[in-house]
């Protein structure tokens, strides 16, 4: 389970986070869901760990979207950083235009993965579990308000997965988050933000 934390936004062409004044606003991700919402450049947002090993596969596209055709890329941010991973405090996440769209203001788990695909149908049939709940999928469904309508949509774009240990898994477990692990992002640009609490469970 994951508790997101956005500051107000305000609101624009597509379904947005909710705000009460300058109150920020706190969304609970339950294991295995999935939530979608906007953020506007010069705001904040945060992904809490509630109980610990959960990790949260993070997507983003800019607005408008699907039009802009600019999203958070895994391997433009690898690039930039000099194949430095994960990035630390101070680094930005950029897009498919190399351009930040955040920066990450404050890490308390320090291990997060930025090479593998978000699980899909595929990955879970193959191992068969045709019919398991995957982040693709989740995202897709988070993510339908804005007009996504596969989630092979959201395949295209490899995602940040915070919190996960890979590949030094031989070190610590795969998910090796704490109960209260935080990361926080500062917005570059305005986008949608689309995360899944993983669902692996194999």
């Amino acid at each position: 389970m994951t508790r997101i934390n956005s500051t107000p936004s305000t609101p624009g062409s597509g379904p947005a986070e909710a705000s009460n004044g300058s109150e920020p606003t706190t969304h609970i991700v339950p294991g295995g869901h999935g939530h979608a919402f906007e953020v506007k450049r010069g705001t904040a947002f945060r992904i809490v760990d509630l109980h610990g090993q959960q990790i949260v596969d993070l997507m983003a596209w800019v607005l408008p979207y699907p039009s802009s055709l600019e999203h958070l890329s895994m391997s433009y941010t690898r690039y930039v950083l000099n194949g430095e991973a994960p990035p630390a405090v101070g680094d930005c996440l950029v897009t498919n235009k190399q351009e930040p769209i955040f920066q990450i203001t404050a890490d308390v788990c320090h291990t997060h993965d930025m090479t593998f695909m978000a699980c899909n149908p595929a990955f879970y049939a193959g191992m068969g579990l045709k019919g398991h709940r995957s982040c693709a999928e989740n995202i897709a469904e988070a993510m339908k308000p804005w007009g996504m309508k596969s989630y092979l949509e959201a395949t295209a774009v490899d995602p940040f997965n915070v919190f996960q240990n890979s590949p030094d898994m031989s070190l610590k477990n795969l998910g090796c988050s704490r109960p209260g692990d935080v990361i926080e992002f500062d917005v570059l640009k305005d986008a949608v933000v689309a995360v899944s609490s993983c669902p692996y469970d194999v």
